[in-house]
């Protein structure tokens, strides 16, 4: 089964060469790095500042084994590999899921295959790019296999994440780490009152509950909401139904907003079945506030989170549409209320198909990774101004 961001990637058109930052409405849209394929391909991942102001990411493809690399890269676009992942037996190879940086200092991610059993991995990565795998998935005796979404820390400093596939049911777990001892939480069955394939991260939520989303399962199949206790108590939130009114299979997961309430996406489905972004509260009552339309400029297909940014507003991103039909970055507030900020260009110039969420870095620009685009076609690392820097006196 393929669950890779549903293959949504399209052929990239070749747009025309614009030199420098690119200007609309005030906005500044600069490629901080251009991938070129040693240095890895296909950034799927979010990115996370790291406590050193520093941004680290992952690539799915590409470094010195092209099983994908982690990398860190500085707001002025100097980029350095920490690692290039070799795959079996004793690495892991393909992350297509971010990086979290513990309590610790050190990072914490996942790779969808590699490892032992060649069905992934758990690993730390010291900010000088020291690997340790901690945990080779196996999907054997209630293990998860193919973790796709990265692991979030709690409170209790242990590590908590899903798994794709794997578990009682081949369906999924939600499993918890400390010290590198993995335990499963939660086996998804794929039943009406559950769900199948979680491919995001989970998000803490201020009641100290985990809450998710499943690309499959649920009463139509179409994906679902969830919540779990550290302790493993499952409840399932909402089923998505579909078109016309409801989103459908979410990819990406949840952000809990300054109200209480999560905001998400969902890849398809909605009025015109192109994707929706959602609020849901912690009793699971779901309002669709936008349905994606792919008029006028509009993205579609949005597969990465959202995040809430310091103006209380939520920015995100769409795989295709816009202008160029290869993207666009997008803000929307609480309400509903959509507007498109950016619209991708593509190669040679700029970043195209970006499947990951923004993050709004300390200095209040929005950092993101784009899947394809830029000089080499493999990709980019970019920034985003809400406001043109003053020119020069």
């Amino acid at each position: 089964m393929d669950l890779k961001k549903w293959n949504l990637l399209p052929a990239i058109a070749a747009a025309a060469v614009i030199l420098g930052p690119v200007t609309v409405n005030a906005q500044v849209l600069s490629v901080l790095h251009s991938f070129n394929g040693s240095d890895g391909q296909f950034a799927e991942s979010a990115l996370v500042q790291g406590s050193d102001g520093n941004f680290y990411g992952t690539t799915a493809l590409g470094g010195a084994n092209n099983k994908g690399t982690v990398f860190k890269i500085d707001s002025t676009g100097n980029l350095t590999t920490l690692h290039s992942f070799s795959g079996f037996p004793n690495d892991g190879a393909n992350p297509i899921a971010g990086l979290t940086q513990g309590s610790d200092g050190n990072f914490y991610g996942t790779t969808t295959l590699g490892g032992l059993f060649y069905q992934g991995t758990l690993f730390r990565i010291t900010p000088a790019g020291a690997v340790t795998i901690l945990h080779s998935f196996s999907g054997l005796l209630g293990d998860g296999s193919i973790p796709m979404g990265g692991v979030v820390q709690a409170a209790d400093g242990n590590l908590y994440g899903t798994t794709a596939l794997g578990g009682a049911h081949s369906m999924g777990t939600v499993f918890r780490t400390a010290l590198g001892i993995v335990v499963t939480l939660h086996s998804f069955s794929g039943a009406p009152g559950e769900g199948a394939s979680p491919t995001a991260k989970l998000v803490r939520g201020s009641d100290g509950n985990f809450y998710g989303t499943t690309v499959r399962g649920g009463a139509q199949n179409l994906g679902t909401a969830f919540k779990l206790s550290a302790l493993g108590s499952f409840t399932m939130l909402h089923s998505f139904s579909g078109s016309p009114g409801e989103g459908a299979n979410p990819v990406a997961g949840l952000v809990q907003g300054s109200d209480g309430n999560f905001y998400g996406t969902t890849g398809l489905g909605g009025e015109h079945y192109l994707g929706t972004a959602f609020k849901i509260d912690p009793a699971g009552n779901l309002t669709t506030l936008h349905s994606f339309s792919g008029s006028a400029g509009e993205g579609v297909d949005p597969l990465a989170g959202l995040v809430q940014a310091s103006d209380g507003n939520f920015y995100g991103t769409t795989a295709l549409g816009g202008a160029h039909y290869v993207g666009t970055l997008f803000k929307i507030t609480p309400a509903g209320s959509l507007t498109t900020l950016y619209s991708l260009s593509g190669s040679p110039a700029e970043g195209a198909t970006p499947f990951s969420a923004l993050v709004q870095g300390s200095d209040g620009d929005f950092y993101g990774t784009t899947a394809a685009g830029g000089a080499h076609y493999r990709g980019t690392v970019f920034k985003f101004s809400l406001s043109a820097p003053a020119p020069a006196l």
